[in-house]
């Protein structure tokens, strides 16, 4: 169906009926009422590339996150969704499964469906499409993670007050060997996370050694196979800190294929905060932030630069939650 049709079923010209669904005002109730009821007999709906092209606004931006499989980066979506469709936008989420590859082909994407603008989970810079965009001048705003080198607006975490909250808690329940599952040194809190973990360590007097330290890539089988290297070694850590809830999830599940008890027998502390730590027996001593409130802040600021508004970096502030899963209370 055209709006050739709309027009034809409600007896005005095909001005009248295109000025009607564009929202137009300069028409007759009348005429309104008779474009709206033919536009719903005939299902008529308008080709949004061709208004995109003849207003250069599609009214909708992509939204890349890192792993769509991770809670984390779910909330995250969800509160930019919602920001966004407030604003009356729509939103095209993708998923770069935590691969520059995947995250070219989706900004590549993005660029050719000629979005409004992106916010992105950067994986790194990747292959060239992350600064085509910026070449593009295409809006574009950082969430969580951040690319050196590029001026962008971002809304990131305190990853620093964090890991500090973290290895402080630890610290004070007399822990000295802590156990370290970090992510890739590819990713902005991969290297943010672990620099504040040697901060940490060197300023609260514990336990410094290398074979302390692994590297996982923020899925939970690499928490598994880093939880596994760090108990088979010659002085296993008596606490654990993932620096991500994916990886937490791993580590959990490999402490007690060793037949251990968190709590009682390892600590366990995460960085980030998901609905099943609170339901696990222990549940889980976390470092949280609202990951609904970056994504809500990052859709914001992204709107602020597609309206030609000020748009300033933000970081929001980690808390500590304590649970049992550090405090030795053992779980079943």
């Amino acid at each position: 169906m055209t709006i050739r049709d709309v027009a034809a079923l409600a007896g005005v010209s095909v001005g009248t009926a295109s000025r009607v669904l564009s929202g137009n005002s300069a028409t007759s109730p009348a005429a309104r009422e008779r474009v709206r009821v033919a536009a719903e007999k005939l299902g008529y709906r308008p080709d949004a590339r061709a208004r995109a092209l003849r207003s250069t606004r599609s009214h909708a931006v992509g939204l890349l996150v890192s792993d769509v499989r991770n809670p984390f980066f779910a909330d995250i979506a969800h509160g930019a969704e919602q920001a966004a469709l407030a604003s009356s936008y729509v939103t095209l989420l993708a998923n770069a499964n935590e691969d520059t590859a995947q995250q070219d082909t989706y900004l590549e994407a993005f660029l050719t469906q000629r979005v409004d603008g992106i916010i992105v989970a950067p994986q790194g810079e990747g292959g060239g499409n992350l600064r085509a965009v910026e070449r593009a001048r295409t809006p574009l705003v950082f969430v969580d993670r951040t690319v050196d080198g590029f001026d962008v607006p971002s809304v990131t975490a305190d990853n620093a007050q964090g890991i500090e909250l973290a290895v402080a808690h630890l610290a004070a329940l007399g822990h000295t060997r802590v156990g370290y599952i970090g992510g890739p040194s590819s990713v902005s809190t991969g290297r943010a996370r672990h620099e504040a973990y040697l901060a940490a360590v060197a300023r609260h007097g514990l336990d410094d050694d290398a074979e302390l330290v692994t590297v996982g890539d923020f899925r939970s089988a690499s928490g598994a196979a880093a939880t596994a290297k760090l108990l088979a070694g010659r002085r296993p850590p008596t606490a654990l800190l993932a620096a991500d809830s994916l990886m937490a999830v791993g580590a959990l599940g490999e402490v007690r294929r060793q037949g251990r008890r968190i709590g009682a027998d390892v600590a366990l502390v995460a960085l980030d905060d998901i609905e099943l730590f609170r339901e696990l027996d222990p549940p889980l001593t976390v470092v949280a932030h609202d990951a609904r409130a970056l994504g809500e802040r990052a859709m914001r600021l992204l709107l602020d630069v597609i309206d030609g508004r000020p748009a300033a970096s933000q970081v929001l502030p980690m808390r500590l939650v304590v649970r049992e899963s550090s405090t030795g209370r053992s779980g079943r």
